[in-house]
């Protein structure tokens, strides 16, 4: 036996057709925890029901390499569907150790377990005196291995409300292992691995057999973590197995054993791995898109170095200031229109540029608009790029986190409306509602927005015109770990951010001009006019760092804010975007209508009083 597993000679006695492959497992190398080892007196155990086979070997799930290092590393919380959860964790389980389960909250909702590094433990505590083995049977190798050599430990939750998911959190103060991902392979084989031995022994080959099909396509195995994989690994997975089925085994169709180097592939014999990929009756990359949501979109590689100057990247940092990074976008007419009236949706991007705008949203932690466009669109506020979460990609990554302005409360929100239906499909996150104080808010709607994974932010800033103030929206937001918003209207927004002395807190503009006329009585963007010092009008604002590109039939133009002094804004009469009554004026007033959410299908759970 080599050093990294692979049988330089094969016992014949083992690997002879002829032969029954009969023979006590040797672990050379691995000692199993107690878990997985089995009486073979107990005759009572029943064949497992295997749920993969060799085909997941050779055909394994998408970046499974990168994902087994990411769920090793647990640099930062993971969220995954619970599907995603059952898929990928068996290939991390030699990795990580359930240590004992919480059990479920008062609502029933959640549920907490907590893991361990394997290497927290031993794996052998000698014993004074050892079990006798049976008669003939050799003394087993065993390799002992001290416990506490890494103290990295992990929180897990699921969560099984309006919708399902599963956070992984690290725990503690020890955020890194104490060793690599591949040692974890070497002393410990994954169940995926095992589980796909088996399921070949059971169809009756032999365990050398096996070894020799799964160890063909090297870095396929070594993704899914078996490395070192050995010939002994493959027996011991079978081992109850073969002891209840004494019947002879066989080597795979086209392999042979040769003298001297165990089972080896028939001249002119295409490899199984091969083999099995041409029997596919559809592709794994086509399977890939066909399962992708119809309405997924694809924005080119090519267009993004046009943008990415302009946005947050994945490390982004608060200001100075403590602030987000604030990207604000729009689409416009060639009149500076958002929509030919209000309170009526107007489609004006193009194909080219909705998907731009979705890669926009895919790169900030939350996408914000006011209650009119909410109430207006019912917009999805998810982002349906290929690649992101619900959309090709794991868990919820790349979903921003739906925000919208609301001081009145006027957005009720049923299981119907369209943001909660992404929310219960997986595909968006659930709304963060941000509303001014002094309302009797009924419970039900706290419970409601809860359940589906939102909340609600009271917020008590107000400027002179008793306005919700922006910098204590954007400082709410990052108080609760948002790095970078992007702001896409509607309009009064988006005038109220284009105000001179706002400047300072928008880090960038987006915008897209498509090549039409809404005509008059529209919504339009144009802040105020200002004056300067002297009372002589300037203009508003003029960007710099400004470029150009098109997109289709649309043209988009990126740039950033300056730097200027805040010129003296001439009152307008408009209404205000966040108008809320002063504190001492506020009426308690309830917005909930419990037959119709009643009749809407929502019944909710008021959590217990304490």
């Amino acid at each position: 036996m080599s050093e990294n597993g692979r049988a330089d000679t094969v016992d014949t006695s083992a690997v002879d057709p002829a032969a029954p492959d009969r023979s006590p497992p040797q672990d050379e190398h691995v000692n199993h925890d107690e878990a997985d080892q089995v009486d073979p007196q107990d005759t009572t155990i029943q064949s497992p029901v295997l749920s993969r086979t060799i085909k997941d070997l050779f055909n394994p799930p998408r970046n499974i390499a990168a994902i087994r290092q990411r769920l090793f590393d647990v640099a930062d919380k993971i969220e995954l569907r619970p599907d995603e959860f059952d898929l990928y964790w068996p290939y991390v389980d030699n990795v990580w150790v359930r240590q004992h389960r919480a059990g479920a909250d008062k609502t029933g909702l959640y549920k907490t377990d907590y893991y361990a590094c394997r290497l927290q433990r031993p794996t052998y505590t000698p014993k004074a005196v050892d079990k006798p083995r049976p008669e003939g049977a050799p003394t087993r190798k065993k390799q002992i291995r001290e416990g506490g050599k890494c103290h990295m430990k992990l929180k897990v939750i699921r969560y099984e409300g309006g919708f399902q998911s599963v956070t992984i959190n690290q725990l503690g103060d020890k955020t890194q292992h104490l060793h690599d991902l591949d040692q974890m392979d070497k002393i410990k084989r994954t169940t995926v691995l095992m589980e796909i031995a088996r399921s070949e022994v059971m169809n009756g080959y032999m365990p050398a057999s096996v070894y020799t099909v799964m160890s063909e396509d090297e870095a396929r195995l070594a993704a899914s973590g078996g490395r070192h994989l050995n010939r002994n690994d493959v027996r011991n997975a079978s081992q109850v197995w073969r002891q209840q089925h004494k019947q002879e085994l066989r080597v795979h169709e086209g392999y042979k054993y040769d003298h001297g180097n165990g089972i080896v592939r028939q001249d002119g014999t295409m490899a199984l791995a091969q083999r099995i990929a041409n029997s596919e009756v559809v592709d794994p990359t086509l399977a890939y898109y066909a399962a992708l949501p119809p309405n997924t979109l694809r924005f080119p590689e090519e267009h993004r170095p046009f943008l990415d100057p302009y946005l947050p990247g994945n490390d982004a940092t608060f200001s100075e200031d403590g602030l987000p990074h604030v990207t604000l976008t729009y689409a416009t007419s060639l009149d500076s229109s958002l929509s030919l009236a209000p309170g009526i949706q107007t489609i004006l991007s193009g194909p080219h540029s909705k998907a731009m705008t979705h890669y926009l949203r895919s790169k900030h932690d939350a996408i914000l608009v006011g209650v009119r466009t909410a109430l207006a669109d019912d917009p999805a506020l998810n982002c349906r790029l290929e690649g992101v979460g619900g959309y090709g990609g794991l868990g919820w990554e790349g979903q921003p986190r739906p925000v919208v302005i609301d001081p009145g409360a006027r957005w009720l929100l049923t299981p119907q409306t369209r943001v909660i239906r992404t929310v219960s499909e997986a595909k968006g996150k659930g709304p963060w509602i941000i509303i001014a104080p002094g309302f009797a808010m009924d419970p039900n709607r706290i419970e409601m927005l809860k359940y589906y994974g939102g909340k609600y932010l009271g917020l008590t800033d107000f400027d002179k015109r008793w306005r919700l103030r922006w910098e204590a929206i954007l400082r709410a937001l990052a108080a609760e770990g948002i790095r970078s918003v992007m702001i896409e209207g509607g309009g009064m927004v988006v005038n109220e951010l284009l105000r001179p002395e706002h400047s300072n807190l928008v880090t960038s503009v987006v915008v897209t001009v498509a090549p039409t006329y809404l005509g008059q009585g529209g919504v339009t963007i144009s802040p105020a006019p200002c004056l300067s010092a002297d009372g002589r009008p300037q203009p508003a604002l003029r960007f710099k760092d400004v470029r150009w590109q098109s997109f289709g039939e649309d043209a988009v133009m990126c740039g950033r804010f300056p730097h200027v002094e805040v010129p003296i804004a001439v009152p307008q009469s408009t209404a205000p975007i966040a108008v809320a009554p002063p504190p001492s004026t506020v009426r308690p007033m309830s917005f909930f209508n419990s037959s119709v959410d009643a009749q809407n299908g929502f019944q909710p759970r008021v959590p217990p009083s304490s």
